[in-house]
């Protein structure tokens, strides 16, 4: 006994207490320098009205004050006054609703750990003279900042054109206003974006990230050159004509300007036959004659000249030397990938060309050199005049992201501009205006189709669309009599004889749609015997000369005997048999109450149960003769 109290008990504290508001729990607390001091807990919401008091305890000035919110104003409170940095708060949440407080536990908030200030404001981002590669950024530090206090720092940045961050770290002591850092190890001539966040020596709270500034790295001379060229077959004047295809080599700031491009070219048996060309062309073409030439380029702007670029053009009559065995190419996603094959250990580098199609003219291949590797990826992204401001991407897969960009270049460089990410759709544009013309096609054909229908053959359609229902109160039942009746109803005569003593009938029965039949207007049909044969009086319409067993409303003159007709037996001869003889059923036959003639009104008797979904009310009559038994064959 005493066990099970013990086990009961938990529970119903449990019960007892589960109507009071949930325990305050995971308590934290920010300190907004010279703002507020704010405390947040949970739960967040609370399906019923709780209202919340955060009791603050300052140990070292020996002060209590308290804070109220509600639940549904949200699970935080801010304190507004009374903020003694550096101090030590003791906070506890009390949750209060009709039922009860609950207490939170107690907790302890060094305000130097826990203090949050306002991100630093960027002035500017500016490259210093004479130092390259280099900008430097100045801020002011935040005006509710503490004073005298150290401050940590993270700067982070990145090239315009780019999508990854970097970032470095340092410290200031924060006794200025405004500092300084300078961000060394950039590219020439590239523009960066910069952002900077601090956080106070020992808080965990860190501010968060100023508004972004750009600024731009000073120029220099032109980085480096990458060159190629496209061999003619014909000649001019005797000399056949070698196109120079120049650009800036990889990893050269975006920016890099370029004025022209200094040519020197000569015999590679004679380099006393040298010649020199400036331009301005990143296409330029020379003419050579029929041996082999060495090609130096180099390009330069207003601060130096770029390394040298060198290129041998082979003589006409040299062979040409084959060392790719195999290659193939594959797309994946948005890349397109080369890979080959080569038994020459001593070639470390490759150049690759391509086409848009086989029909271009040369001055739209593209080219990019490859080294110390056998396989090649580049991004898709096309040339175009700059008379074009729109071109479709073709030949993209379906449910896939891409990313666009467009650089404008000129012959001083160029730039890129913002990228923009889109998703192919699953179905193409045409396929949703094809499926939609031949849905709305064969919807607009059938209508069609209907309504030439309708006009041509009206009384079908209507017959389709509204067939006729039969109305059982306009059967032809009703017009049946006599003969034709017996054949249609596919009855037997009665047998003369009848049992006096046992008053028994032995029927033979019908089919079994013979009441259902029957029932349909009967009280019509009965009338139309009824003037054929006015008389017979009651006399048996079926044949019998005084054997009256069936009565009409309209005629009550006959005495009436109620029945009770015990179910059929299943020896009974289906109404599908042509002949045989059915089993004897007895009927008892209650006398009547009083007797009567033809001159005598007839008493009703009791309501047959057998018949009383009838429409109308029919009954077995007999005469003031009746015969002990009826035979009937079938």
């Amino acid at each position: 006994m005493w066990a099970w109290t013990l086990w009961m008990l938990p529970l119903l504290c449990r019960f007892g207490l589960a109507d009071l508001p949930a325990k305050p729990e995971n308590i934290s607390c920010v300190f907004y320098y010279t703002k507020n001091f704010t405390c947040t807990w949970s739960p967040e919401k609370e399906a019923n009205s709780i209202s919340y008091t955060v009791r603050r305890t300052l140990c070292y000035v020996r002060e209590n004050d308290t804070c109220n919110s509600t639940s549904k104003a949200g699970s935080s409170c801010s304190f507004y006054s009374s903020l003694t940095p550096p101090d030590i708060y003791i906070i506890q949440v009390e949750a209060k609703n009709a039922y009860g407080i609950i207490k939170s536990d107690i907790t302890y908030w060094d305000l130097t750990t826990i203090t949050k200030i306002e991100p630093p404001k960027i002035s500017s981002v500016k490259p210093v003279l004479g130092l390259k590669q280099m900008v430097q950024i100045k801020w002011t530090q935040p005006v509710l900042a503490p004073k005298s206090s150290t401050l940590n720092y993270t700067l982070r940045f990145r090239a315009v054109n780019s999508t990854h961050w970097m970032e470095v770290n340092f410290t200031r002591s924060g006794k200025n206003e405004e500092e300084a850092y300078n961000l060394t190890g950039l590219q020439a001539f590239t523009e960066y974006v910069v952002a900077l966040q601090c956080v106070v020596h020992k808080s965990r709270f860190w501010s968060g990230w100023s508004q972004e500034k750009m600024g731009v790295t000073v120029e220099e001379a032109p980085h480096g050159l990458d060159l190629w060229r496209v061999l003619r077959s014909d000649k001019v004047d005797g000399k056949r004509p070698v196109q120079l295809l120049l650009k800036k080599a990889k990893g050269a700031p975006v920016l890099e300007k370029v004025l022209g491009y200094k040519i020197q070219y000569f015999p590679e048996n004679n380099s006393n036959l040298r010649e020199t060309m400036n331009t301005t062309n990143q296409q330029p073409e020379l003419y050579l004659g029929n041996q082999t030439y060495w090609v130096h380029v180099r390009s330069y702007n207003s601060l130096g000249e770029s390394p040298e670029a060198t290129l041998r053009i082979p003589a006409i009559d040299e062979k040409l030397f084959h060392c790719i065995e195999a290659m193939h190419t594959c797309l994946t996603q948005d890349q397109l990938v080369v890979e080959w094959q080569s038994s020459a250990l001593e070639v470390d580098t490759w150049m690759v060309e391509w086409v848009p199609d086989v029909d271009s003219k040369p001055s739209a291949i593209s080219w990019e050199s490859v080294s110390h590797a056998r396989n090649w990826t580049i991004q898709q992204a096309k040339t175009v005049n700059s008379s074009i401001l729109q071109y479709d991407l073709e030949s993209l897969t379906r449910k896939t992201s891409y990313t666009v960009q467009v650089m404008a270049s000129t012959s001083a460089g160029g730039i890129n501009g913002t990228g923009i990410n889109f998703k192919t759709l699953s179905i193409s544009v045409f396929e949703i205006f094809l499926v939609t013309s031949l849905v709305g096609g064969g919807l607009l054909i059938l209508i069609i189709l209907t309504v030439v229908y309708g006009i041509k053959k009206p009384n079908k359609l209507k017959h389709l669309c509204w067939p006729d229902v039969p109305n059982p109160a306009e059967s032809s039942i009703a017009t049946w009599c006599g003969d034709d009746f017996k054949g249609k109803l596919n009855l037997k005569e009665f047998d003369d004889s009848v049992n006096r003593e046992d008053g028994i009938l032995k029927p033979c029965y019908s089919p079994n749609d013979f009441i259902d039949k029957l029932v349909v207007n009967f009280e019509n049909f009965l009338e139309v015997v009824s003037a054929e044969n006015p008389g017979k009086g009651c006399e048996n319409i079926l044949g019998g000369e005084k054997n009256e067993y069936v009565a009409s409303p309209n005629r009550p003159y006959c005495p009436t005997v109620s029945t009770e007709i015990p179910p059929r037996g299943p020896q009974c001869l289906s109404s599908g048999m042509l002949e045989g003889t059915c089993p004897e059923t007895r009927e008892r036959l209650l006398p009547p109450t009083q007797g009567c003639g033809p001159d005598h009104l007839c008493e009703e008797g009791a309501p047959n149960p057998y018949l009383k979904n009838s429409v109308t009310t029919r009954e077995f009559l007999v005469s003031e003769k009746l015969p002990e038994q009826i035979h009937r064959e079938v």
